[in-house]
């Protein structure tokens, strides 16, 4: 019978997969301006191991007092830097040595499943309402999408941010030997 893990068996089970992960995770947030928004893409970093992220356009700082609500304390375990400029925040992420790819519904684009996401990759996220700017989606070196087959046309940008960090750490995961899961009571 399984049973929820105690909370020193979760950090056991964390680290060993903190072990195992060596690609490096970052990511660009493009005018994200809803505090509860921003605050879940931050825990969803933090869970994740996301490195870094840099902030451009209007977006909303980890700072701000909302962003706590959702966030949860994980803002204060990720760095992160507000950029003038999309473009200078992809050149930042290229020139520490990130591949940048934007997610996004544009023409183009490739299913997030086949997108390049080996190796250190640097997500980019847009905007609530009208996704990642032109200026963006220039200049990253892919476009992926997440295919969706229900009757509703986007997700929302925390929820999408959250399926690709995931896909982009399971790429790794999937490729290693498979891992041993949480001990049973009975260890």
């Amino acid at each position: 019978m399984s049973t929820q893990l105690r909370p020193t068996d979760v950090k056991r089970l964390n680290r060993q997969w903190r072990r195992r992960t060596e690609g490096r995770v970052a990511l660009i947030v493009e005018s994200v301006t809803q505090p509860f928004n921003l605050g879940s893409i931050l825990r969803t970093c933090a869970a994740f191991g996301v490195d870094r992220m840099w902030l451009t356009g209007n977006a909303i700082e980890p700072t701000h007092p909302q962003v706590g609500k959702t966030a949860l304390g994980s803002e204060a375990k990720l760095r992160w830097e507000r950029l003038r400029s999309t473009t200078d925040a992809a050149a930042a992420a290229r020139a520490d040595g990130y591949r940048v790819v934007a997610v996004e519904l544009a023409r183009g684009a490739v299913p997030l499943h086949e997108a390049p996401l080996e190796g250190d990759v640097c997500l980019a996220v847009g905007a609530e309402d009208h996704g990642c700017s032109p200026a963006l989606l220039g200049a990253v070196d892919s476009v992926a999408y997440i295919p969706q087959i229900g009757r509703v046309g986007s997700l929302n940008v925390a929820v999408a941010t959250a399926i690709a960090v995931a896909e982009t750490r399971g790429r790794e995961w999937r490729a290693m030997p498979a891992a041993d899961g949480p001990e049973t009571a009975a260890d």
